[in-house]
C-alpha cells in the first residue's frame, strides 16, 4: 500500500511512519519541515505539504491508498485550526475518490460515565483544554459528514514512547481502563493498532480507541 502520513515529524507520526515501513509499505512522509524526520528508507518519500488546503490534500489522496492525519497545530495558531484541518481533509479525499483517511484523535472525547467525557471533568489538565476541544469537534465534523471513509483512533488518557508489544486492548466511545483504572499506550503500540486498521479496516466511519 502507499500511505500519505501528514504530521510525519511528531512523536506518534514517526512511529506511524516506521510501522508502516516495517510492514513493507510505500510512505510518504509529509510535516511542515520535512527534513526534521531524521528516517532514511528506500520506501520513503519526505515532502511539504498544507494538511489545510484541501486541493494539497487531493493531489496527495489520489495517489495513496490511505491518508494518515498526525498533526499539531503551527506555533501560534488558534486551536480552531483542528476545525479547518477536518473540513479540508474530507473536502481533499473525497475530490480524490474517497480515499481512506485515518485520523490521529485525543482521548478527551472518551466517555468515562453516561454524557461525561474525560475532558469536562475537574482534574483534566487546563493546558490541554482547548485542543482536546477542539478534537472534539474535529470528531463532531467527521461524524456529521455524512460520510464513512474516514477512521478516528483516540488514544488513551496518557501516550508517550515506549516498547512496542502489539498487545492492547480496543474500545468504541468509552476511555478504555485497567484495574486500576489506569488509562495508558505507547505510542509504538498506537502505531501498531493504527497500521493493524488501515490493512484490515473495521471502524469505517467511527472512532475507536485502545490501552493497555
Amino acid at each position: 500500500m502507499k500511505i500519505t502520513v501528514y504530521g510525519a515529524t511528531g512523536m506518534i507520526g514517526q512511529r506511524i511512519v516506521n510501522e508502516a515501513l516495517t510492514r513493507g509499505h510505500e510512505v510518504i512522509a509529509v510535516a511542515r519541515r520535512p527534513e526534521n524526520l531524521k528516517l532514511e528508507h528506500a520506501k520513503l518519500k519526505k515532502q511539504p505539504g498544507d494538511i489545510a488546503n484541501p486541493d494539497s490534500v487531493a493531489y496527495l489522496a489520489k495517489d495513496s491508498d490511505a491518508i494518515v492525519c498526525s498533526v499539531n497545530a503551527p506555533e501560534g495558531v488558534d486551536p480552531s485550526w483542528f476545525s479547518t484541518v477536518a473540513k479540508s481533509l474530507l473536502e481533499g479525499t473525497s475530490k480524490a475518490g474517497k480515499t481512506p483517511m485515518y485520523v490521529v484523535g485525543g482521548a478527551g472525547s472518551l466517555h468515562i460515565a453516561p454524557n461525561v467525557q474525560l475532558v469536562d471533568t475537574p482534574n483534566f489538565p487546563e493546558a490541554y483544554k482547548s485542543v482536546a476541544l477542539e478534537h472534539r469537534k474535529f470528531l463532531e465534523i467527521l461524524k456529521n459528514s455524512g460520510t464513512t471513509h474516514w477512521t478516528y483512533l483516540s488514544p488513551a488518557a496518557f501516550i508517550s514512547p515506549g516498547e512496542r508489544t502489539g498487545k492492547f486492548r480496543l474500545g468504541l466511545e468509552e476511555l478504555v481502563t485497567d484495574s486500576e483504572g489506569n488509562s495508558k499506550i505507547s505510542a509504538e503500540d498506537f502505531a501498531v493498532a493504527l497500521l493493524d486498521e488501515i490493512e484490515s479496516p473495521k471502524h469505517q466511519g467511527k472512532r475507536f480507541t485502545l490501552a493497555y
